[in-house]
């Protein structure tokens, strides 16, 4: 049975104008171009409108009591800047400003000065009246085809973003993001003077599984393990990592010792019930894990590579001890 694809939605289009027969005339004429149609009679109402519906052009006029064109320009330009922050940290900043909703402005001012201060407070076109109706068929259809290709070129970036963040094997962030993702913590950690807690954990005796079992089991292995860690640090500011081979990581933001080590414990109780069966384990008949916790208040004159180096010392006494269990190690971290 061929599946149904639902038809888009069309653009939508803002007409913002104090003139009621313009206002007709720009809905009868972009109606008939399939577009849907939206009206406001001054800026302000404009701004409400956009801020609900998050239109593919605004239509414009420079000169509108309450607040004129040029005002309200200024304010949809600051509204798109405020929404773009998160997307110039994800893409890069080669998109930002180009996926702006455009805005088109229609006035009968065609004097020099007008047309650079409409340019200066953000508009993205201009044109003047009486409007030539074929010539603003071409331009709304430019611009919303522009606006368009911007935001499916967003969403790529925004995807292969996240893609280049997580470790293709088990879904989990991989070393890249969790080298970034400590350093950002670290320093948030010094504003709010909070304790920032590292787990690592190794898969015990893995390479004997793989040499056991084969690679396919071991990676269907790294897998589960990932989910474990994954169900076990719960909150949105915790990160799961894949630190390197059969190692992972998570980064515990403002959680002391005491809350690290419960974590730690709640991650090997949950992958031992997992029972993976390992008979080339030394100390158990599944799948088990090492644990090293550690804690510290970051400081200036601390860094992010002190407190991995004692996670990793706390996970080294972990085996010397036995394997199957967490060991913690705190810098004067708090209970």
């Amino acid at each position: 049975m061929k599946a149904v694809s639902l038809p888009e939605e069309p653009p939508i289009i803002l007409v913002v104008d104090d003139d009621q027969f313009i206002r007709q005339l720009l809905r009868r004429v972009m109606e008939k171009e399939g577009y849907q149609v939206v009206e406001a009679t001054n800026g302000e109402q404009g701004l409400e409108a956009y801020k609900r519906l998050k239109p593919h052009l605004v239509m414009l006029d420079a000169l509108m009591p309450v607040m004129d064109g040029f005002t309200c320009c200024n304010h949809l330009q600051m509204l798109t800047d405020d929404n773009s922050v998160e997307d110039e940290v994800l893409n890069g900043r080669f998109l930002h400003g180009a996926s702006r909703t455009p805005v088109l402005m229609i006035t009968s001012l065609d004097d020099y000065e007008s047309v650079d201060r409409a340019f200066a407070v953000g508009a993205t076109d201009y044109i003047t009246k009486p409007i030539h109706l074929a010539v603003l068929r071409q331009r709304v259809r430019r611009l919303i085809q522009q606006f368009q290709l911007y935001k499916h070129l967003e969403q790529a970036n925004q995807e292969l973003q996240r893609l280049a963040t997580l470790d293709g094997l088990t879904g989990v962030a991989n070393r890249r993001r969790f080298d970034q993702y400590l350093d950002n913590e670290w320093w948030r950690m010094i504003r709010e003077e909070s304790p920032l807690s590292l787990i690592l954990c190794d898969i015990d005796f893995f390479k004997k599984y793989n040499d056991t079992y084969g690679h396919q089991a071991g990676d269907a292995c790294l897998r589960r393990v990932a989910d474990a860690l994954r169900f076990c640090a719960k909150r949105s500011i915790d990160l799961v990592a894949r630190y390197g081979g059969e190692e992972f990581a998570v980064i515990l933001p403002n959680t002391t010792t005491v809350g690290a080590s419960q974590v730690a414990e709640e991650i090997r109780e949950v992958v031992n019930n997992l029972e993976i069966t390992h008979r080339a384990s030394s100390v158990s008949k599944y799948v088990t894990l090492s644990l090293g916790v550690a804690c510290m208040h970051p400081s200036l004159d601390t860094s992010p590579t002190m407190l991995i180096a004692a996670a990793d010392e706390a996970l080294y006494q972990a085996k010397a001890y036995g394997r199957n269990q967490s060991f913690s190690k705190s810098e004067k971290c708090g209970s």
